[in-house]
């Protein structure tokens, strides 16, 4: 009978671990494995979701916002002006004081409700407090009547 020694034990543990190590490391970008990953940008693949491209829902018509005023979407959370005839611009209709939404356009301002903070309709600049900085200009583009947001 053979005497199983303290070394041989050791040793055996040791490869068997070993073993398990390799065929781990050996699975890593087998096939299998990369049947699993996204393919490549390059590659096309049929199970991929082909992308619509959906035309931008429009904001409004040009004519919805009055010449020296404008029209808060709350849900969009932006507020678009036309400081003149035919120029259209946006902003956020987040007030920069603390986070309120503003709520209407009335006599060349954009007017927060929460404590009173005036903002200019041509370039959302601060025209009363307690706001300190402008509203954040959006970007929109005005085509066939409709603006939306660029």
């Amino acid at each position: 009978m053979t005497e199983t020694t303290r070394r041989a034990v050791v040793l055996g543990a040791g490869g068997a671990g070993l073993a398990v190590v390799m065929t781990a490391c050996a699975s890593y970008g087998s096939p299998a494995t990369q049947a699993s990953e996204a393919p490549a940008a390059d590659e096309p693949s049929s199970a991929a979701p082909k992308k619509k491209k959906t035309a931008a829902k429009a904001l409004a018509d040009t004519g919805d916002i009055p010449s020296g005023g404008g029209k808060v979407f709350e849900s969009q959370k932006v507020v678009v002006t036309q400081p003149t005839e035919g120029e259209f611009k946006a902003f956020t209709a987040v007030c920069t004081h603390q986070g309120c939404t503003v709520d209407e356009v009335a006599d060349g301002t954009i007017n927060c409700p929460c404590h009173g903070s005036k903002f200019k309709i041509s370039d959302g600049s601060v025209a009363g407090g307690p706001a300190s900085e402008p509203l954040e200009e959006k970007k929109i583009k005005v085509s066939g009547g409709k603006i939306t947001l660029a």
